[in-house]
Formats: C-alpha cells, sequence, structure tokens
C-alpha cells in the first residue's frame, strides 16, 4: 500500500532493494525486496526514522532490525486476533 514513487525513491536510497524489471519497465519485486520494504517502512514511517539512520542501522545490524521488525508483524498479528476473539464474546452476551 506504499505509493510507487516512494518504492522508486527507497530503491535509490537503499541499494538492497533491487526489484527486477520486465520488457515494459514494470518492477516485479521478489519476497526478499518485499520484506525489506517492509523492513524500510517500519524503520522510517513506523518508528520515524531519517532515511540515513535507518540505512546505517540496516547495515551495521541487520539481524537485530531484522527480527525486530518481524516481532512487530506478529505482536499485530496477535492484537487482531485478540480483537477478533473479544467480539466473538461480545456476540455471545
Amino acid at each position: 500500500n506504499l505509493p510507487a514513487s516512494l518504492l522508486r525513491y527507497w530503491e535509490k536510497e537503499f541499494p538492497t532493494i533491487k526489484p527486477k524489471k520486465s520488457g515494459n519497465n514494470v518492477r516485479m519485486y521478489t519476497k526478499e525486496d518485499l520484506e525489506e520494504i517492509r523492513l524500510v517502512n517500519d524503520l522510517v514511517k513506523v518508528r520515524n526514522m531519517k532515511l540515513a539512520a535507518a540505512r546505517e542501522l540496516i547495515q551495521r545490524n541487520r539481524a537485530g532490525a531484522k527480527s525486530s521488525n518481524d516481532l512487530l508483524l506478529r505482536l499485530q498479528t496477535v492484537r487482531e486476533q485478540l480483537i477478533a476473539i473479544k467480539q466473538e464474546l461480545d456476540g455471545i452476551n
């Protein structure tokens, strides 16, 4: 759900995002590209880090940044599940 212009900009700023291009210059993102985009999005949009700081963190501590992002995604999933359970329990009363 990110604008194409933002993705293109991040491709320039983060060399690890390298989508392949088809004959019509349509970008084809791999699973690894999408994981990298999620990581950058978490650092820049969610945590409000500057691009340079996010790039440095990824270069210095990729494993730590990635595991932190994975944890956030898992917590969001658990939250959604808890909300669904609460709605079901509210419907029983």
